[in-house]
Protein backbone atom coordinates (compact mmCIF):
# COMPACT_ATOMS: atom_id res chain seq x y z
CA UNK A 1 0.00 0.00 0.00
CA UNK A 2 1.31 3.54 -0.66
CA UNK A 3 3.98 5.98 0.30
CA UNK A 4 4.91 7.37 3.34
CA UNK A 5 1.94 8.43 5.61
CA UNK A 6 2.10 12.16 5.34
CA UNK A 7 4.98 14.73 4.52
CA UNK A 8 4.96 18.32 5.92
CA UNK A 9 6.23 20.94 3.19
CA UNK A 10 7.14 24.88 3.77
CA UNK A 11 4.86 25.75 1.01
CA UNK A 12 2.94 23.71 -2.12
CA UNK A 13 6.46 24.02 -4.24
CA UNK A 14 7.44 21.16 -2.18
CA UNK A 15 5.35 18.75 -4.11
CA UNK A 16 6.71 19.16 -7.07
CA UNK A 17 7.91 15.82 -8.60
CA UNK A 18 7.93 12.33 -7.04
CA UNK A 19 5.37 11.15 -9.10
CA UNK A 20 4.64 7.41 -9.12
CA UNK A 21 5.31 5.02 -11.75
CA UNK A 22 2.19 2.98 -12.71
CA UNK A 23 2.06 -0.71 -14.31
CA UNK A 24 -0.29 -0.63 -16.59
CA UNK A 25 -2.05 -4.03 -17.04
CA UNK A 26 -5.46 -4.60 -18.74
CA UNK A 27 -4.27 -2.55 -21.80
CA UNK A 28 -0.91 -3.98 -22.01
CA UNK A 29 -0.11 -6.75 -24.20
CA UNK A 30 0.88 -9.81 -23.14
CA UNK A 31 4.78 -10.67 -22.29
CA UNK A 32 5.79 -6.82 -22.21
CA UNK A 33 6.31 -5.19 -18.69
CA UNK A 34 4.59 -1.82 -19.40
CA UNK A 35 4.81 0.90 -17.14
CA UNK A 36 3.37 4.51 -17.33
CA UNK A 37 5.01 7.46 -14.94
CA UNK A 38 1.76 9.77 -14.10
CA UNK A 39 2.55 13.00 -13.91
CA UNK A 40 -0.79 14.40 -13.17
CA UNK A 41 0.32 13.50 -9.61
CA UNK A 42 2.32 17.15 -9.69
CA UNK A 43 0.15 20.04 -7.94
CA UNK A 44 -1.67 21.37 -10.43
CA UNK A 45 -1.77 18.46 -12.20
CA UNK A 46 1.00 18.15 -15.20
CA UNK A 47 4.79 17.69 -15.89
CA UNK A 48 5.05 21.63 -16.43
CA UNK A 49 5.02 22.28 -12.78
CA UNK A 50 8.61 20.79 -13.01
CA UNK A 51 9.73 23.21 -15.58
CA UNK A 52 7.96 26.29 -14.15
CA UNK A 53 9.83 26.05 -10.71
CA UNK A 54 13.06 25.44 -12.22
CA UNK A 55 13.14 28.14 -14.83
CA UNK A 56 12.02 30.96 -12.12
CA UNK A 57 14.61 29.27 -9.40
CA UNK A 58 17.27 29.67 -11.89
CA UNK A 59 16.21 32.98 -12.72
CA UNK A 60 16.08 33.96 -9.24
CA UNK A 61 19.12 32.24 -8.41
CA UNK A 62 21.31 33.99 -11.57
CA UNK A 63 19.56 37.63 -10.74
CA UNK A 64 17.45 37.67 -13.75
CA UNK A 65 14.38 37.86 -11.95
CA UNK A 66 14.02 40.58 -9.32
CA UNK A 67 11.36 40.58 -6.81
CA UNK A 68 7.94 41.87 -7.56
CA UNK A 69 8.94 41.90 -11.33
CA UNK A 70 5.92 40.63 -13.96
CA UNK A 71 6.94 37.09 -15.41
CA UNK A 72 5.33 36.48 -18.79
CA UNK A 73 5.21 33.05 -21.22
CA UNK A 74 3.73 31.87 -24.57
CA UNK A 75 1.88 28.80 -22.92
CA UNK A 76 -0.81 26.30 -24.44
CA UNK A 77 -1.95 25.98 -20.95
CA UNK A 78 0.00 23.48 -18.98
CA UNK A 79 2.88 25.75 -18.59
CA UNK A 80 0.94 29.12 -17.76
CA UNK A 81 -0.80 27.14 -14.80
CA UNK A 82 2.07 25.74 -12.99
CA UNK A 83 4.38 29.11 -13.87
CA UNK A 84 0.74 30.76 -11.78
CA UNK A 85 1.26 27.89 -9.45
CA UNK A 86 4.62 29.23 -8.48
CA UNK A 87 4.37 32.79 -9.33
CA UNK A 88 1.53 32.78 -6.30
CA UNK A 89 3.55 31.23 -3.86
CA UNK A 90 6.28 33.40 -4.67
CA UNK A 91 4.58 36.68 -5.25
CA UNK A 92 5.42 37.55 -8.99
CA UNK A 93 2.74 38.77 -11.00
CA UNK A 94 2.33 36.72 -13.96
CA UNK A 95 0.68 36.78 -17.35
CA UNK A 96 0.49 34.21 -20.14
CA UNK A 97 -0.32 34.09 -23.55
CA UNK A 98 -2.36 31.87 -25.22
CA UNK A 99 -3.86 30.87 -29.03
CA UNK A 100 -7.23 30.99 -28.66
CA UNK A 101 -8.01 27.75 -29.77
CA UNK A 102 -6.51 25.64 -26.10
CA UNK A 103 -9.13 24.46 -24.03
CA UNK A 104 -10.88 27.04 -21.93
CA UNK A 105 -10.66 25.29 -18.71
CA UNK A 106 -6.97 26.23 -19.47
CA UNK A 107 -7.55 30.05 -19.26
CA UNK A 108 -10.31 29.92 -16.02
CA UNK A 109 -7.37 27.75 -13.93
CA UNK A 110 -4.83 30.80 -14.99
CA UNK A 111 -6.70 32.94 -14.04
CA UNK A 112 -8.07 31.39 -11.02
CA UNK A 113 -4.59 31.24 -9.90
CA UNK A 114 -4.14 35.04 -10.47
CA UNK A 115 -2.60 35.38 -13.78
CA UNK A 116 -3.85 37.73 -16.57
CA UNK A 117 -3.98 35.57 -20.04
CA UNK A 118 -4.02 37.35 -23.13
CA UNK A 119 -5.84 35.40 -26.12
CA UNK A 120 -3.63 35.45 -29.46
CA UNK A 121 -5.42 34.21 -32.39
CA UNK A 122 -5.39 30.85 -33.36
CA UNK A 123 -4.59 31.52 -37.00
CA UNK A 124 -1.03 32.93 -35.59
CA UNK A 125 -0.33 29.51 -33.99
CA UNK A 126 2.26 28.97 -31.22
CA UNK A 127 4.38 31.38 -32.87
CA UNK A 128 2.20 34.03 -32.63
CA UNK A 129 1.84 33.38 -28.83
CA UNK A 130 5.74 33.62 -28.83
CA UNK A 131 5.85 36.43 -30.34
CA UNK A 132 3.05 38.20 -28.00
CA UNK A 133 5.07 37.24 -25.55
CA UNK A 134 8.24 38.75 -26.74
CA UNK A 135 6.56 41.91 -27.51
CA UNK A 136 4.93 42.32 -24.33
CA UNK A 137 7.93 41.60 -22.30
CA UNK A 138 9.96 44.27 -24.19
CA UNK A 139 7.33 46.45 -24.17
CA UNK A 140 7.29 46.34 -20.42
CA UNK A 141 10.49 45.17 -19.14
CA UNK A 142 9.12 41.89 -17.83
CA UNK A 143 11.08 38.43 -17.50
CA UNK A 144 10.35 36.38 -20.62
CA UNK A 145 10.76 32.14 -19.19
CA UNK A 146 11.54 30.85 -22.83
CA UNK A 147 10.19 27.85 -21.61
CA UNK A 148 11.09 26.91 -25.18
CA UNK A 149 15.55 27.71 -25.28
CA UNK A 150 15.42 27.95 -21.79
CA UNK A 151 18.52 25.11 -20.58
CA UNK A 152 16.66 25.65 -16.81
CA UNK A 153 13.79 23.43 -17.97
CA UNK A 154 16.08 20.30 -19.38
CA UNK A 155 17.98 20.80 -16.06
CA UNK A 156 15.18 20.39 -13.75
CA UNK A 157 14.45 17.33 -15.82
CA UNK A 158 17.45 16.03 -15.19
CA UNK A 159 17.62 16.86 -11.59
CA UNK A 160 14.12 15.65 -11.02
CA UNK A 161 12.40 13.50 -12.95
CA UNK A 162 15.39 11.30 -14.67
CA UNK A 163 16.82 10.80 -10.71
CA UNK A 164 13.49 9.61 -9.66
CA UNK A 165 13.21 7.16 -13.02
CA UNK A 166 16.64 5.87 -12.11
CA UNK A 167 15.66 4.80 -8.56
CA UNK A 168 12.21 3.48 -9.67
CA UNK A 169 14.31 0.93 -11.73
CA UNK A 170 17.42 0.66 -9.68
CA UNK A 171 18.75 -2.89 -10.11
CA UNK A 172 15.30 -3.46 -12.85
CA UNK A 173 15.36 -4.17 -16.71
CA UNK A 174 13.96 -0.72 -18.18
CA UNK A 175 14.45 -1.53 -22.26
CA UNK A 176 12.59 1.80 -23.22
CA UNK A 177 11.46 5.59 -22.21
CA UNK A 178 8.71 6.80 -24.38
CA UNK A 179 7.63 10.18 -24.17
CA UNK A 180 6.31 12.92 -26.65
CA UNK A 181 7.60 16.40 -27.03
CA UNK A 182 6.31 19.84 -26.41
CA UNK A 183 9.41 22.06 -24.92
CA UNK A 184 11.61 19.24 -25.46
CA UNK A 185 12.51 20.17 -21.55
CA UNK A 186 11.49 16.31 -20.32
CA UNK A 187 13.43 15.20 -23.41
CA UNK A 188 16.57 16.32 -23.31
CA UNK A 189 16.65 16.37 -19.79
CA UNK A 190 16.11 12.58 -19.03
CA UNK A 191 17.20 11.74 -22.20
CA UNK A 192 20.92 12.54 -21.64
CA UNK A 193 20.96 11.22 -18.21
CA UNK A 194 19.59 7.70 -19.02
CA UNK A 195 22.29 7.94 -22.19
CA UNK A 196 24.87 7.92 -19.34
CA UNK A 197 23.52 6.15 -16.51
CA UNK A 198 21.57 3.62 -17.98
CA UNK A 199 22.82 3.17 -21.83
CA UNK A 200 20.58 -0.06 -21.97
CA UNK A 201 17.38 2.09 -22.18
CA UNK A 202 16.32 3.08 -25.55
CA UNK A 203 14.96 6.57 -26.24
CA UNK A 204 11.50 6.44 -28.27
CA UNK A 205 10.11 9.47 -29.07
CA UNK A 206 6.46 10.13 -30.20
CA UNK A 207 4.78 13.12 -32.98
CA UNK A 208 1.60 13.58 -33.76
CA UNK A 209 0.87 11.83 -37.20
CA UNK A 210 -1.02 15.47 -38.31
CA UNK A 211 2.04 17.33 -37.66
CA UNK A 212 5.35 15.17 -38.18
CA UNK A 213 7.47 17.89 -37.96
CA UNK A 214 11.07 15.77 -37.10
CA UNK A 215 9.66 12.90 -39.20
CA UNK A 216 9.51 14.93 -42.04
CA UNK A 217 13.19 16.65 -41.72
CA UNK A 218 12.41 20.42 -42.81
CA UNK A 219 14.49 22.35 -41.62
CA UNK A 220 13.14 24.81 -38.77
CA UNK A 221 13.54 28.53 -39.50
CA UNK A 222 15.11 30.22 -36.35
CA UNK A 223 16.45 33.83 -34.86
CA UNK A 224 19.58 33.93 -33.14
CA UNK A 225 18.13 33.71 -29.70
CA UNK A 226 17.23 30.13 -30.98
CA UNK A 227 13.34 31.21 -31.24
CA UNK A 228 11.22 30.27 -33.72
CA UNK A 229 11.07 32.65 -36.40
CA UNK A 230 7.93 30.84 -38.26
CA UNK A 231 5.72 27.83 -38.74
CA UNK A 232 7.13 24.68 -39.51
CA UNK A 233 6.23 23.62 -43.06
CA UNK A 234 4.92 20.08 -41.71
CA UNK A 235 2.65 21.32 -39.06
CA UNK A 236 -1.02 21.32 -39.20
CA UNK A 237 -3.49 21.87 -36.09
CA UNK A 238 -3.46 18.75 -33.83
CA UNK A 239 -6.00 17.48 -30.73
CA UNK A 240 -2.80 16.86 -28.45
CA UNK A 241 -2.67 20.25 -26.94
CA UNK A 242 0.43 20.61 -25.54
CA UNK A 243 2.25 18.22 -26.98
CA UNK A 244 3.82 19.38 -30.55
CA UNK A 245 3.95 23.20 -31.39
CA UNK A 246 3.90 24.62 -34.64
CA UNK A 247 7.46 24.75 -34.48
CA UNK A 248 10.19 22.27 -33.30
CA UNK A 249 11.98 24.13 -29.85
CA UNK A 250 15.52 24.45 -29.77
CA UNK A 251 15.37 22.12 -26.48
CA UNK A 252 13.84 19.37 -28.78
CA UNK A 253 16.64 19.93 -31.77
CA UNK A 254 19.14 19.65 -28.86
CA UNK A 255 17.75 16.27 -28.29
CA UNK A 256 17.51 15.04 -31.63
CA UNK A 257 21.12 16.29 -32.89
CA UNK A 258 22.63 14.29 -29.90
CA UNK A 259 21.49 11.06 -31.96
CA UNK A 260 20.05 9.21 -28.66
CA UNK A 261 16.89 8.63 -30.02
CA UNK A 262 16.38 4.80 -30.93
CA UNK A 263 12.95 5.18 -32.56
CA UNK A 264 10.25 8.07 -33.70
CA UNK A 265 6.90 6.95 -33.98
CA UNK A 266 3.66 9.34 -35.86
CA UNK A 267 0.44 8.85 -33.77
CA UNK A 268 -2.99 9.51 -35.11
CA UNK A 269 -5.33 11.59 -33.45
CA UNK A 270 -8.12 8.98 -32.99
CA UNK A 271 -5.30 6.72 -31.07
CA UNK A 272 -4.20 8.91 -28.86
CA UNK A 273 -8.07 9.72 -28.23
CA UNK A 274 -8.53 6.21 -27.39
CA UNK A 275 -6.20 5.41 -25.57
CA UNK A 276 -6.21 8.34 -23.44
CA UNK A 277 -10.87 6.72 -22.83
CA UNK A 278 -8.89 3.41 -22.53
CA UNK A 279 -6.40 4.22 -19.57
CA UNK A 280 -9.60 5.81 -17.96
CA UNK A 281 -11.63 3.25 -18.29
CA UNK A 282 -9.66 0.10 -18.41
CA UNK A 283 -7.15 1.17 -15.63
CA UNK A 284 -8.73 4.07 -13.70
CA UNK A 285 -5.81 6.22 -14.74
CA UNK A 286 -7.24 9.84 -15.52
CA UNK A 287 -5.04 11.52 -18.05
CA UNK A 288 -5.30 13.58 -21.33
CA UNK A 289 -4.90 13.61 -24.77
CA UNK A 290 -1.48 13.74 -24.74
CA UNK A 291 -0.46 10.96 -22.31
CA UNK A 292 -3.14 8.78 -24.67
CA UNK A 293 -0.75 9.61 -27.47
CA UNK A 294 2.10 8.81 -25.27
CA UNK A 295 0.84 5.33 -24.47
CA UNK A 296 -0.73 4.84 -27.79
CA UNK A 297 3.10 5.34 -28.99
CA UNK A 298 4.22 2.84 -26.39
CA UNK A 299 1.41 0.20 -27.32
CA UNK A 300 2.73 0.70 -30.88
CA UNK A 301 6.21 0.12 -29.59
CA UNK A 302 5.21 -3.45 -27.74
CA UNK A 303 4.47 -4.83 -31.38
CA UNK A 304 7.51 -5.25 -31.81
CA UNK A 305 10.02 -5.63 -28.81
CA UNK A 306 11.74 -8.72 -27.05
CA UNK A 307 9.14 -10.71 -25.17
CA UNK A 308 9.80 -9.72 -21.23
CA UNK A 309 10.68 -6.38 -22.32
CA UNK A 310 9.99 -3.10 -20.08
CA UNK A 311 8.79 -0.18 -21.30
CA UNK A 312 7.74 3.39 -19.57
CA UNK A 313 5.62 6.07 -20.75
CA UNK A 314 5.16 9.27 -19.59
CA UNK A 315 1.52 10.30 -19.17
CA UNK A 316 1.86 14.22 -19.00
CA UNK A 317 -1.26 15.97 -17.41
CA UNK A 318 -4.64 15.15 -16.32
CA UNK A 319 -7.96 14.51 -18.12
CA UNK A 320 -9.31 17.57 -16.27
CA UNK A 321 -7.80 19.67 -18.87
CA UNK A 322 -10.05 18.28 -21.24
CA UNK A 323 -13.22 18.49 -20.72
CA UNK A 324 -13.98 20.72 -23.62
CA UNK A 325 -12.12 19.00 -26.04
CA UNK A 326 -12.76 16.07 -28.55
CA UNK A 327 -12.01 13.57 -25.40
CA UNK A 328 -15.46 14.54 -23.82
CA UNK A 329 -17.33 14.84 -27.00
CA UNK A 330 -19.19 11.77 -26.02
CA UNK A 331 -19.68 12.02 -22.44
CA UNK A 332 -23.47 13.55 -21.98
CA UNK A 333 -24.09 15.61 -19.23
CA UNK A 334 -27.57 14.16 -18.38
CA UNK A 335 -28.73 10.22 -17.83
CA UNK A 336 -27.84 7.97 -20.93
CA UNK A 337 -30.74 5.54 -22.37
CA UNK A 338 -28.81 2.87 -20.56
CA UNK A 339 -29.11 4.58 -17.14
CA UNK A 340 -32.52 6.07 -18.02
CA UNK A 341 -33.52 2.34 -18.22
CA UNK A 342 -31.61 1.64 -15.04
CA UNK A 343 -33.27 4.27 -13.02
CA UNK A 344 -36.94 3.11 -14.34
CA UNK A 345 -36.42 -0.28 -13.13
CA UNK A 346 -37.06 -0.16 -9.44
CA UNK A 347 -39.89 2.64 -8.26
CA UNK A 348 -38.82 5.09 -6.25
CA UNK A 349 -36.88 8.18 -7.02
CA UNK A 350 -37.74 8.67 -10.45
CA UNK A 351 -36.49 11.93 -11.65
CA UNK A 352 -38.95 14.19 -14.00
CA UNK A 353 -37.57 14.01 -17.80
CA UNK A 354 -35.47 17.31 -18.49
CA UNK A 355 -38.02 19.65 -20.80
Amino acid sequence: MGGPMGQRHENILGTVGNTPVVKINRMAPEGVNLYAKIEAFNPLGSVKDRLALGVIEAAEAAGELKPGQTVIEATSGNTGIGLAMVCAAKGYPLVVTMADSFSVERRKLMRFLGAKVVLTPAAAKGTGMVNKAVELAEANGWFLTRQFENEANPDMHSRTTAQEILADFDGAPLDYWVTGYGTGGTLKGVARVLAEARPDTKIVLCEPEEAPLLHDGATQERNSDGSPSATHPSFKPHPMQGWTPDFIPKLTADAVGTDVIERLIQIPNADALRCARELASKEGIFVGISAGGTLAGALKLCEDVPAGSTVLAMLPDTGERYLTTPLFADIVDDLTEEEAALSMSTPGFQRPPVE
